[in-house]
């Protein structure tokens, strides 16, 4: 029996999605904390409450396994916890847990069985029995692979390798344990490549009881049972063939273990003693959204955006009448009045149009949200410490723009992990802080929002990267020794591109910084790199504050009405045909102390211009570069509701959109980015002529 319609509990099913998308965001942050305090009580306290509430959302919507799994995660999740000698374990359990839930979110949403949470449901419950007998316990590895360690494995096993999870458990009477780890790692460096290793290098020896590690090895699954058997140092090993069974251990163990390789990833925890649970919490948790906020799909509030930009040429369309009916009937009364009223209007839709650009405006904050838990991945998987710090998390940006944003910051991110911080002994060696540190900041430019990535790492070599260019074709000698130091470093969003030295499953194979290029060129931003070798690289995302309406610049060139965003715009000149030159197949003209080359818009439209001796330049940048626009005539500023155009109707990109006047003349919004770049490639050809 449902208690709803079947349209309201869709509904109700869709705001329980984003509201627990909100939740385990906040229990990954929490775990995250916890890595930093294990034993903060307060923490686990708001772990348990964060998992109390997904418990009850997912029970009011049906979810009956997600929300007996929450159920048992939460018995477990006690103050007592945190004061347990084993609570530097529970971050990695609960990471696990936000895994899991977003692994059955995602089924349920895709009307999906979910997966089972046996895994977890095991460490729970080992997690509430009682500690286990002094006296060594057998080897029972659980191989709990961080997410991007799974990917590296899986894509070798994609390759045809074969991968073996192998475990060793140190004797606990080995009386040299330093000297036992350095024995382990000249064993394993025979087996073959290791793509995983727990616990990392950096673990005090007399901490390690059982190490665990992925292997890509020739060998078979007995050769390597054999080799690990070191006398007097590893007391048990488990070995197991990626999707096979183990060849040494017990037959229950083997089971376990092939359950656990097929789960989520979780991390066992040892069983504190038994507590009784802390009363119920009485505190709403932090994520769940307060009584004056309402949820609104972001698809109406498009809507309203439109009808507000249809508005605003409506009153466009007025006031175009009102300046005929000013002109025929100059001295009628009722002129006043229709001014007024339009003023009133004017304002009032001036308004309404900032109230749902508001509306749609949400914090970088929500972007940033996502990072540290990448970054902490990553690093654990390249076997680096990093530091982040933010700031401006409170600068306002476009949601749909916002979400854009998610995949090429990631691609920054992990790229600045794995590829530009040095690892902890390189850097102690350069003088540097063992730890890394990756700076993440937003502010207000203008009508644009600047996103910066950067880190203190080694930098990035301009030589490699346009020698590498020159190597696969992309540029000549000759041009890249005309091309200005940005040009040079935004060489390397070429696709395939990539000066790095080793190729590993996050970066290295010149694919992600071709997405962050693209998903900006989509979003008519731009992208500047600064950078010093030894000192690191810093990423500028410059992106318009929204998508929707822009302030733009008017001009005709021949019969034609174009415009460019305002934004882009510094400043306008004007020129005679004799001060202009021609210099390495371009045209170029002398304003104040710099050279500054021309783009003809005529040209580019193959119209021809107007003929006059006066010419009027806009000078426009793009990143660290200025740009003049030759144009015939100048028309002024204008508010522009922009409107996508199909592919058959303009088969270019240099027309990023296009308005609609209030005297129904449509202008054509000009993607300077692909104008200039069409210039560039137009003196490329001619240089070679």
């Amino acid at each position: 029996m449902s208690f709803f319609s079947e349209d309201k509990a869709s509904e109700l099913k869709e705001i329980f999605f984003e509201s627990a998308q909100e939740l385990l965001q906040t229990l990954n942050e929490e775990a995250l904390a916890l890595e930093k305090n294990p034993a903060d009580a307060e923490t686990v306290r708001s772990v348990r409450r964060t998992v109390h509430t997904l418990k009850g959302d997912s029970a009011a919507c049906g979810y009956r396994e997600l929300s007996e799994l929450a159920h048992e995660l939460e018995d477990v999740l006690t103050p007592e916890l945190a004061q347990s000698a084993q609570n530097a374990r529970i971050p990695e359990v609960v990471l696990a847990a936000a895994d899991t839930f977003q692994s059955m979110l995602a089924a349920y949403r895709n009307n999906l069985q979910p997966p089972s949470g046996d895994a977890l449901r095991q460490h729970v419950r080992k997690l509430t029995s009682a500690p286990a007998a002094p006296e060594q316990a057998r080897l029972a590895p659980t191989f709990a692979w961080s997410e991007y360690e799974q990917v590296v494995i899986a894509h070798s096993l994609d390759k045809g390798n074969n991968i073996f999870h192998v475990a060793l458990q140190i004797d606990r009477d080995c009386p040299m344990r330093a000297a036992a780890m350095q024995m382990i790692r000249n064993v394993v460096g025979d087996f073959g490549t290791v793509l995983a290793i727990h616990p990392e290098d950096n673990t005090p020896a007399e901490q390690i009881d059982v190490v665990e590690m992925a292997i890509a090895s020739k060998h078979d699954e007995q050769w390597i049972a054999k080799k690990s058997h070191i006398p007097a140092v590893i007391k048990d090993v488990v070995v197991v063939r990626a999707g096979g069974a183990a060849e040494t251990a017990p037959a229950k163990t083997v089971l376990e273990i092939a359950d656990t390789l097929t789960q989520p990833v979780l991390t066992a925890v040892p069983a504190p003693a038994e507590s009784k649970d802390e009363p119920a919490e009485k505190t709403a948790s932090k994520s769940v959204v307060s009584e004056n906020s309402l949820r609104v799909d972001a698809d109406r509030i498009d809507d309203v955006l439109n009808l507000v930009g249809e508005l605003i040429i409506g009153k466009s369309m007025l006031l175009q009448t009102m300046s005929e009916f000013d002109k025929r009937f100059a001295k009628d009364p009722l002129r006043g009045k229709f001014a007024d009223a339009m003023a009133f209007q004017a304002r009032v839709l001036t308004d309404l149009q900032k109230s749902v650009m508001k509306i749609r405006m949400v914090p970088v904050e929500q972007l940033f949200r996502r990072v540290p838990r990448v970054i902490r991945d990553v690093a654990k998987s390249a076997g680096k410490e990093v530091a982040l710090q933010i700031s401006g998390q409170d600068t306002d940006l476009d949601k749909s723009i916002l979400d854009t944003l998610a995949e090429p910051l990631t691609h920054l991110v992990r790229n600045a992990v794995d590829h530009g911080l040095e690892a902890p002994q390189e850097r102690v060696a350069l003088g540097k802080p063992a730890a890394g540190t990756i700076r993440l900041n937003a502010f207000h430019q203008g009508n644009q929002v600047v996103i910066e990535v950067g880190d203190d790492g080694r930098g990035i070599d301009r030589a490699k990267v346009v020698a590498k260019a020159i190597e696969r074709g992309i540029v000549t000698a000759d041009e890249a020794g005309r091309m200005s130091e940005g040009e040079q470093f935004a060489l390397i969003f070429n696709p395939g591109l990539s000066t790095a030295a080793q190729v590993t499953e996050v970066s290295g194979r010149g694919v992600g910084m071709d997405v962050v290029k693209t998903v900006l060129d989509r979003l008519k931003g731009s992208i500047i790199i600064l950078s010093k070798v030894g000192e690191g690289t810093t990423f500028q995302l410059k992106v318009p504050l929204t998508l929707a309406i822009i302030k733009a610049l008017l001009f005709r060139v021949a019969d034609k009405l174009y415009a460019v965003p305002l934004g882009s715009v510094l400043e306008i000149t004007r020129a005679r045909e004799s001060e202009i030159h021609r210099v390495d197949n371009h045209e170029v003209v002398q304003l104040r102390d710099q050279v500054l080359t021309l783009v003809r818009v005529a040209k580019l439209s193959k119209r021809k211009a107007s003929p006059g001796k006066q010419l009027f330049i806009v000078i426009i940048a793009i990143g660290d570069r200025k740009f003049g626009l030759v144009v015939d005539r100048l028309i002024g500023e204008e508010e522009l509701v922009i409107k996508a155009l199909d592919d058959h109707l303009v088969a270019t990109e240099l027309v990023s959109g296009a308005s609609i006047l209030g005297d129904g003349t449509v202008v054509l919004i000009l993607n300077v980015q692909a104008v200039v770049g069409r210039v560039g490639r137009e003196g490329a050809k001619g240089a070679h002529a």
